[in-house]
């Protein structure tokens, strides 16, 4: 039985697959799942803004029968006025499980650390698992399987580009990584996902030329140029990543039917056109669909272990 959802790293084959057809199963038969976390209350820290993160935890705890405590930034000042341990301790007399969106990945540890109820990592600068959960859903259920597909990267090899590493060594699919030089993903990560993947039939390709990277792809993802945090840097960056846009000409490189996918929000015209995120192959909504579904089954597998009266 999990404990934490911090890291897709610290999730075995079988709960990587069984969350997967549980989010599948939630998503058909919603109704079934009306009690199955009656009772029971989530506290959600933020200290990044979010539009995805806070409706999908909110609503899903909500059509599960639990209740959600917002901790906005300026709600006790976490990690400010008092440590996220401490907090931890707090929170656990208090509440059934913890969800935290912030900057440090350490937070996420700290609060893991010292509380004894699950602690879910919402979003943190080294990690996405959340995201790469309601990615791989919305992938299976337009490929039908997830095993032996390439998933192509392009551009900053970020928090999202590692959570999809890790899910692809566990789905055992290829993953084609186009950075520019020096934007590549953590080498720890890299290290993390080789050894995941060994056995499932994982390859990892890291190259500086996108149209290396999704060719023959059945599936595209991006993400912004300059995430939250980074805003100091955006003109810099805007410059170095420019040859990294997702336009349709490099779509082309893909198959008929390769996949567009984000995890929003987008910055249309800087890092994909609109004429591919708007067009057939484009499945960036049911992506962000799919982030209620998975984190519902995130949430069952932590909080569920049975109802509470």
């Amino acid at each position: 039985m999990l404990k934490d959802f911090i890291s897709l790293h610290d999730i075995n084959l079988f709960d990587f697959h069984e969350i997967l057809k549980q989010a599948a199963e939630i998503k058909k038969h919603p109704s079934r799942y009306r009690t199955k976390l009656k009772n029971r209350v989530l506290a959600m820290i933020f200290q990044k803004p979010s539009l995805r993160t806070r409706v999908t935890f909110d609503a899903g705890i909500l059509q599960m029968g639990g209740h959600s405590i917002y901790l906005s930034p300026g709600d006790g000042q976490v990690g400010l006025r008092e440590s996220f341990y401490d907090v931890g301790k707090n929170l656990e007399r208090w509440v059934d499980g913890i969800m935290v969106r912030t900057f440090a990945h350490k937070n996420c540890l700290d609060l893991a650390e010292a509380a004894s109820i699950p602690v879910i990592n919402g979003l943190s600068d080294l990690s996405h698992p959340c995201q790469a959960m309601a990615d791989f859903l919305t992938i299976k259920e337009h490929k039908r399987t997830l095993s032996g597909l390439k998933l192509a990267w392009v551009g900053d090899g970020n928090n999202v580009c590692h959570s999809l590493m890790l899910a692809a060594a566990r789905a055992g699919m290829t993953m084609a990584v186009a950075t520019p030089p020096g934007y590549e993903p953590d080498p720890q990560m890299v290290k993390w996902a080789l050894e995941d993947g060994a056995g499932t039939g994982f390859k990892l390709e890291l190259t500086h030329d996108p149209r290396l990277a999704v060719s023959e792809a059945d599936a595209v993802y991006t993400d912004v140029w300059a995430s939250m945090g980074q805003e100091s840097e955006k003109e810099e960056r805007a410059g170095i990543f420019s040859p990294y846009r997702v336009d349709k000409e490099l779509m082309a490189c893909g198959r008929p039917d390769t996949l567009f996918m984000h995890c929003l929000p987008a910055h249309r015209g800087e890092e994909v056109t609109d004429e591919v995120i708007d067009s057939p192959n484009s499945v960036v909504f049911d992506q962000a669909e799919n982030r209620l579904h998975a984190q519902k089954a995130i949430m069952l597998s932590l909080m569920g272990k049975h109802e509470k009266q």
